[in-house]
């Protein structure tokens, strides 16, 4: 079987049911509107490949990594009708973090690079957390957060002492 008529029919065939999709149930998955993230997500899949190929060259991964990371939060975004954006922002931020883990960790595994991983992951974090306790605890005085946390140290302190 020749693969490059084994490639184009396959081709067709997929062609063919986009369309069938789109004429039957309104499904319009070739429209470059729902698509565009397409264009973020190829060149970063294609660092990624590259590097995973040859194994040389670990920086690709940094580019790789940021690129592929949005380029999937675009699709998700896209596909939700970015109802969701007020809540995935942070993963623009995290997404630096993973290029920067993937060349820790494919790379020379340098210390440095950990620094600017930990910092960015734990700027989403708390970005993420401070929605969800907005969101989820609005009811909550945060100005009483700060001393509640003084008072549980100082009774955990006093606990120990009087173990002692």
């Amino acid at each position: 079987m020749n693969k490059k008529n084994s490639l184009t029919g396959i081709i067709l065939i997929l062609i063919g049911v986009l369309l069938i999709l789109k004429r039957v149930f309104y499904i319009d998955l070739l429209s470059l509107r729902d698509l565009w993230p397409l264009f973020i997500l190829i060149p970063g899949l294609m660092f990624e490949w590259r590097f995973f190929k040859t194994r040389t060259d670990p920086g690709m991964l940094v580019p790789g990594g940021i690129l592929t990371t949005i380029g999937i939060l675009f699709l998700f975004e896209n596909f939700t009708n970015w109802n969701f954006s007020n809540y995935t922002w942070p993963i623009y931020t995290l997404s630096v973090a993973i290029g920067l883990f993937q060349l820790y960790l494919f790379g020379n595994r340098e210390k440095g690079l950990l620094i600017p991983v930990f910092v960015l992951t734990l700027i989403s974090i708390i970005s993420i957390l401070n929605m969800l306790f907005n969101q989820i605890f609005y009811w909550l005085n945060y100005r009483l957060i700060f001393p509640i946390i003084l008072i549980t140290l100082g009774l955990s302190i006093l606990f120990k002492e009087y173990k002692k």
